[in-house]
């Protein structure tokens, strides 16, 4: 990797670019005086969170909560919705001695939540 620092004095070889500035290696005595503009221009594709926890396939082959009656019912957060059934999936998002985090999708209005 090539560090652009300035020329120092003293190098009677290059004592016409003292001054400017110029890409070195840390590692060997290569240097490289730039005397024209350089610029690159890269465009980086920023992840979806959804690629992040779980990807496309995320609800695919998931868990539904229980029935109403059953203890272990999760109820929408939706105010308009309110239903007792969900699909469901655990992921480890944090240290290994914290607890696993559990996604909920509604199986009624679709909201998503966790955990």
């Amino acid at each position: 990797m090539l560090r652009v620092s300035r020329v120092p004095p003293g190098d009677p070889t290059i004592e016409q670019y003292v001054g400017q500035n110029r890409f070195e290696c840390l590692t060997c005595p290569y240097h490289f005086v730039i005397n024209k503009r350089y610029y690159e221009r890269k465009y980086l594709k920023k992840k979806e969170v959804e690629d992040i926890l779980g990807g496309k396939g995320a609800w695919d082959n998931v868990d539904k909560t229980e029935d109403a009656e059953q203890p272990c019912a999760m109820q929408c957060p939706n105010e308009k919705c309110r239903n007792d059934q969900a699909y469901w999936y655990q992921l480890q998002i944090r240290s290994a001695d914290e607890p696993m985090t559990a996604f909920y999708k509604c199986t009624k209005c679709a909201k998503e939540w966790r955990e």
